[in-house]
């Protein structure tokens, strides 16, 4: 996972949370250079945004860019935080309705910005800069969670814990569909062909019960070696089951 560093952040607030007018000279502005990066590391991955690239897309030179984005660093944290702030755009968070539903919308709207953005998975959080988008978003997040019984740490706690769900596993979900073949949506085809190699190099069978039983049902039921988006959806029904125990309230008793 990439460390976030090199970002001058005092410079990276100003551009954060500065109005974004257009340049008159060169047509761009903040936003709309962020945009553009955004929609390239979504089509080619954050390696492919350099500002020589960048500059390409937008048809102005590189040093043109810089009083627009600063330099990379700060250029890849206004991508985070423009991508952060339409998390919920296309979700409602319902309000007054059972906190179950909302939290869900939590997890599911982050699922969908991480299957549309997956580049942000690569980036470790460390102590971001808080932009506009990235506070908007924690607001909505914690409002979803506010008045249902939690502390105010608790809260931050639950928060926490969900987007780490979400991001790991929408990481691990993106590696295991990197190591198929184009047009293969399964493992089982690669299981048949390493499984007799394998099983002549471990030798006694009877070493490793309860994974050989484990790994072989859940290929038998997902056709999978590994199964990161079932362990997402397992994942937000056991918060969900303890935020419930925490406040005393029934769980679901299925663990989603």
């Amino acid at each position: 996972m990439a460390k976030r560093t090199g970002v001058d952040e005092f410079k990276l607030i100003g551009l954060l949370w500065r109005d974004s007018p257009v340049s008159p000279r060169s047509g761009i502005s903040t936003q709309s250079v962020t945009t553009l990066a955004v929609d390239l590391a979504d089509r080619e991955g954050l390696d492919a945004v350099t500002i020589r690239r960048l500059a390409e897309e937008a048809g102005v030179t590189a040093m043109a860019l810089y009083p627009h984005i600063g330099g990379r660093a700060e250029l890849v944290e206004l991508m985070l935080d423009q991508v952060a702030g339409v998390t919920y755009e296309a979700v409602t968070i319902p309000e007054g309705a059972d906190w179950r539903e909302r939290v869900t919308a939590l997890a599911e709207a982050n699922w969908a910005s991480c299957q549309a953005h997956p580049w942000i998975t690569d980036l470790a959080t460390g102590r971001p800069v808080p932009g506009p988008g990235a506070s908007t978003k924690y607001e909505t997040e914690l409002r979803a969670l506010d008045g249902i019984g939690l502390t105010d740490i608790e809260m931050e706690h639950t928060l926490t814990a969900l987007l780490s769900l979400v991001q790991g596993t929408a990481r691990a979900t993106r590696a295991a569909q990197d190591s198929r073949l184009p047009g293969e949506d399964h493992d089982t085809d690669w299981w048949s062909n390493i499984e007799p190699a394998l099983t002549t190099a471990i030798g006694d069978q009877t070493r490793f019960p309860t994974a050989s039983r484990v790994s072989r049902t859940l290929g038998e039921q997902t056709g999978k070696a590994n199964d990161p988006e079932g362990a997402y959806r397992r994942g937000v029904g056991l918060i969900l089951d303890g935020i419930a125990k925490r406040l005393g309230t029934p769980t679901s008793g299925n663990g989603r």
